[in-house]
């Protein structure tokens, strides 16, 4: 049985959430027996005791040189961002990256990435309290500040604190599939994959909506009714709203536009429906509220980078490939 090791950084303030999170998602995550398990360890520059962010300290056995002997390295949570990250760590990270491993910069364990010039032309991000520093410090990264995670090449970022979570169970999804990353998130108690991004999270008023709105009731329908008639009238008239106060509710209360969260829950059923079945894409774009596979790929490329049948491909090797049409 393969092994997936996997180094986490420790350090003085550390976040015990942060520190936690890759060993209790990696480590929940069961494939099948005979199927790569992650083993993961922690390290810091100097081992010996570290203190958490709670005043907890941690005995950490391990020095740096774990990361040159794991294929996953992890960065959380960086306490202040605006401590740059030591000649050693940057050297050890360096190398890592030269080596092709995997890197994982956790919220602002991003700016450490960042301090070691691996961003430079990447897509990255970071929490959101933090994105007017990032662009100024690292404006060579290709700045995605809307997401909740982002991986390009070896590299992968996360948005603040529980989008940590979404991001390891990204990773899952990448390394095991997507069978092995839904039975994880169900073992948490927690969705495989949240839709939206951080504007969901900025730091502004958004009003609450008082329960005869029936805005989340709107949502949960149109959530099952994706191949029906959504338009703007219909949602508005469901929510006892003009279609100007609807759009206006609608943004505040989402972060998004209606045409934008729908293509976006129309893209998760659309995945959902190439990982658990054999339907012909043409079939899963009407079953979603596409309506033609055209629209489902351009949909697909747009929020996934990708194709639906390269998505298949890619999550369900093992189906029966002659029912499977060119997406």
């Amino acid at each position: 049985m393969q092994t997936i090791r996997v180094a986490v950084l420790a350090f003085n303030g550390v976040s015990l959430f942060h520190l936690s999170v890759p060993g209790v998602v990696l480590g929940t995550a069961q494939s099948a027996p005979g199927e790569p398990q992650y083993d993961v360890s922690y390290c810091a520059e100097s081992p010996g005791m570290v203190s958490s962010d709670q005043g907890i300290g941690l005995e950490v056995t391990h020095g740096l040189e774990l990361m040159e002997a794991s294929d996953v390295i992890v960065i959380p949570a960086w306490g202040d961002q605006s401590v740059v990250a030591s000649a050693q760590l940057v050297k050890a990270l360096q190398l890592a990256n030269a080596q092709g491993k995997l890197i994982v910069g956790l919220c602002l364990g991003s700016f450490v990435l960042g301090d070691a010039g691996l961003l430079d032309g990447k897509e990255a991000t970071t929490h959101w309290a933090a994105r007017e520093e990032f662009a100024r410090r690292f404006p060579e990264v290709r700045f995605r500040p809307e997401v909740l995670y982002v991986n390009d090449g070896n590299i992968t970022t996360s948005a603040g604190t529980v989008a940590a979570i979404d991001c390891c169970l990204h990773l899952i999804r990448q390394r095991l599939g997507a069978d092995v990353a839904n039975r994880t998130a169900k073992m948490l108690v927690t969705p495989p994959h949240r839709q939206g991004g951080q504007a969901q999270y900025v730091e502004h008023p958004v009003p609450e909506l008082s329960s005869e709105t029936h805005l989340s009731d709107v949502l949960a329908w149109a959530r099952i009714n994706l191949a029906g008639n959504l338009s703007l009238d219909v949602l508005a008239d469901m929510a006892k709203m003009n279609r100007r106060t609807f759009t206006r509710r609608f943004k505040e209360a989402t972060g998004t536009t209606v045409s934008k969260w729908l293509n976006a829950e129309r893209v998760v059923r659309a995945q959902e429906l190439l990982e658990t079945t054999e339907l012909p894409i043409e079939c899963i774009a009407g079953e979603v509220g596409f309506g033609t596979s055209l629209s489902l790929r351009q949909q697909f490329g747009a929020q996934l980078g990708t194709t639906p049948s390269d998505y298949r491909k890619m999550f369900c090797l093992g189906m029966n490939q002659k029912n499977l049409t060119k997406g």
